[in-house]
């Protein structure tokens, strides 16, 4: 599971750490340029070690974590969580979305009226 060498490549790290589902999802974060070690933007292939600071920018969210072990694969969300430390802000609070307006089924199109009420519930 560990490994014993001195640095792993960063686009494999992140996904053996499920930072991200894929590793050529890793991979084309490195390529955009939203992946960064010690604030330099960097390569998939670049060598990631103990103690450097990542920060990925995925799904819309920043993620900031201190790598403290090395895993050259795939390995469980509790060993996982033990290979870095977290230091990301929250994720932002989701909005509130009213339910969607159901209709019974066989109940036919709405009419004019109905629809107007479901896009104002809608906000729209």
């Amino acid at each position: 599971m560990a490994a014993d060498e001195a640095s792993v490549r960063i686009d494999s790290w992140i996904w053996s750490v499920r930072l991200t589902k894929t590793r050529s999802m890793a991979a084309d974060a490195c390529r955009g340029g939203h992946v960064r070690i010690n604030g330099d933007r960097v390569k998939a292939s670049h060598p990631v070690r103990p103690g450097d600071e990542v920060r990925l920018r995925h799904l819309g969210r920043d993620r900031i974590v201190v790598v403290t072990r090395l895993v050259r694969k795939r390995v469980g969300a509790a060993v996982a969580a033990e290979c870095f430390v977290d230091n990301s802000p929250p994720p932002p609070p989701r909005e509130y979305t009213a339910p969607a307006a159901r209709r019974d089924r066989g109940a036919g199109r709405p009419t004019k009226r109905e629809r107007r009420e479901i896009e104002r519930l809608r906000g729209r």
